[in-house]
């Protein structure tokens, strides 16, 4: 049994993934947080491959060397289900720049690091009662767990 309320926490102190600076910005930095077979699907549908987001990150971090334009957002609904031993599927809202888009992290514990496995941002109509739809729902099922 895993300790659900702390790998919440700790997951969550670590998203939105390449938003939060703290964990690095350098080439090495994004290698030792993603796995060789990370791939992103973006809010378009479209799928990325490791390259293709480092280079973006890239870019964006030498445009923003200090971070301002990665403090515009606001993460919520936190939700975490171990879906295999150490690997754990992390959902939440985030709000950026007037959009909002409901995100999911596929993480995976290795030797006391993280590693993330999989990435997949869904844009969200403004019209989409976020909360409504979640307590419509039960929250609480087997290995899957919410911070209210």
């Amino acid at each position: 049994m895993f300790d659900e309320y702390a790998v919440l926490e700790e997951l969550e102190r670590r998203e939105p993934i390449f938003h939060r600076r703290e964990f690095g910005i350098t080439r090495e930095d994004f290698d030792r947080l993603t796995d060789v077979g990370f791939c992103e699907v973006g809010a378009s549908g479209r799928r990325y491959d490791r390259e293709h987001v480092w280079a973006v990150l890239e870019k964006r971090y030498a445009s923003d060397p200090t971070g301002q334009l990665d403090v515009d957002w606001t993460a919520s609904e936190f939700e975490l289900r171990e879906i295999a031993s150490n690997t754990y599927l992390l959902t939440y809202i985030l709000e950026q720049g007037g959009r909002s888009t409901r995100r999911m992290t596929l993480w995976q514990r290795r030797a006391g690091d993280w590693k993330i496995l999989y990435h997949q941002g869904t844009h969200v109509s403004d019209t989409t009662p976020h909360r409504l739809v979640l307590e419509a729902r039960i929250v609480k099922q087997h290995n899957s767990f919410r911070l209210n």
